[in-house]
């Protein structure tokens, strides 16, 4: 099943809940969280109190992304906020499979990402704990990158680990996705897709969400 999440980086954070209505009107699947600390990546977002005082819409899922250095201390902070879903870097955690535990326990399913340059190995032992593995498609920090091309290889290598595992585990992918990319990135098996301006970066949320899927429909294996 193919799911648009619309990044929040890209939405007019003047005005955040009449945007997450919008997208969500328009046929958005979940709403992508990018938390970034400033540390582990070059840019500083929002935490968990923004998060909480958002409209929590039904049927819409929360998808937290914790682009930080130091996840454990923010997970129950945003799950009190009402985060649905939360995404940990391979990269972040001192013991991920400790992290990774620590989400489930409060509640949120859990995710885990890795960078463009670090190896699918990263994941081999952690698989079987999560429910999605976020595959960056640019280096995090900042929307409107272009689509690095060595993450469709990334996209279908974990694809084939995944079935060889007979495990029912989530890929997504973020970065540089539009609808020049998001074929390749389906087509590799890929199916939750972050969008940032290829949403809110349109006059047309409706179409620009429409075409997305399609595209992704179209291209799935």
């Amino acid at each position: 099943m193919i799911a648009i999440a619309p990044s929040l980086l890209s939405a007019d954070f003047g005005r955040l809940d009449e945007e997450i209505a919008a997208v969500h009107e328009a046929g958005a699947d979940w709403i992508h969280l990018d938390v970034m600390d400033g540390h582990f990546v070059p840019n500083l977002t929002f935490g968990a109190p923004i998060v909480k005082r958002l409209k929590k819409r039904p049927g819409l899922v929360y998808d937290a992304h914790l682009m930080v250095t130091d996840p454990d201390a923010l997970i129950e902070d945003f799950a009190a906020a009402g985060t649905d879903r939360l995404t940990v870097h391979a990269e972040a955690p001192r013991h991920l499979h400790r992290t990774i535990q620590l989400v489930r326990q409060h509640g949120m399913r859990p995710g885990v990402s890795l960078n463009p340059a670090t190896p699918l190995a990263a994941v081999e032992y952690i698989l079987e704990d999560v429910e999605l593995v976020l595959i960056m498609s640019v280096n995090p920090g900042f929307g409107g990158q272009a689509y690095i091309p060595a993450a469709t290889r990334k996209i279908g290598a974990l694809r084939q680990m995944i079935r060889e595992r007979g495990l029912d585990v989530t890929i997504q992918v973020d970065g540089g996705i539009s609808p020049q990319t998001i074929g390749e990135a389906a087509g590799a098996g890929a199916s939750v897709f972050v969008a940032g301006t290829a949403v809110f970066g349109q006059q047309d949320y409706r179409e620009a969400i429409v075409t997305l899927r399609r595209l992704a429909e179209q291209a799935a294996p």
